[in-house]
């Protein structure tokens, strides 16, 4: 029995690993979205999650897992950030599972933003705002580094804040929407700019 934490990239196949397709390969059970379950053709039993019942399905992987099932929860990008790690980890020690757990590192799309803009990322600081509250951010903008962002809800949202907390509205921004899809765009804007302009909810935002 294995459960497999699988990482599947920002979005299109290019970017999932042979080491993800193998794990998925061997499972009894699949679990994700439904854009990650299309990324996978094997005929296998699918439980598809949304905003309002991930929790609900990731303890059934679980606990299925427990009980001798091999089972994929596939995760956009990396399952260690913003990903299931976590929330699988809680629910590990919630209901005391022993289960083999195996994470199988993914492409994310914080990687393929600071390929895109050419940009080394380890001398960047890089935050998820998904579960966090906005003031995160204004603690570490300010430090001479790039900010790597997953906003919480849009970069809309994100520029009002910053204006509103007073972060000079001319500051150079890129924002990186649908990374890996066709209809992938990177835009290098100010941050004014960004606030009066809409943007998919899957976007990675860089602040300079």
């Amino acid at each position: 029995m294995v459960l497999y934490l699988v990482g599947v990239g920002p979005g299109s196949p290019d970017f999932v690993t042979p080491a993800a397709q193998r794990a998925v390969e061997e499972s009894d059970l699949i679990i994700g979205s439904e854009r990650v379950l299309e990324l996978f053709d094997k005929e296998v039993e699918r439980l598809v999650f949304d905003g309002k019942n991930v929790r609900e399905k990731l303890e059934e992987g679980v606990k299925r897992a427990g009980k001798g099932e091999t089972v994929s929860i596939l995760s956009t990008g990396d399952p260690g950030f913003s990903g299931v790690l976590k929330p699988v980890n809680e629910i590990l020690k919630k209901f005391n599972i022993n289960v083999s757990v195996q994470v199988i590192p993914g492409i994310s799309s914080i990687q393929l933003c600071a390929a895109r803009l050419l940009l080394p990322w380890n001398n960047a600081d890089i935050l998820t705002l998904h579960g966090r509250k906005d003031d995160e951010i204004l603690k570490i903008i300010d430090n001479g580094k790039p900010t790597i962002l997953l906003p919480s809800k849009n970069p809309t949202e994100t520029a009002s804040f910053l204006i509103e907390k007073g972060v000079n509205p001319h500051r150079k921004v890129a924002i990186c929407e649908r990374l890996s899809y066709p209809d992938e765009r990177v835009m290098i804007m100010k941050l004014k700019d960004v606030k009066n302009s809409r943007f998919s909810y899957m976007c990675v935002m860089v602040i300079y």
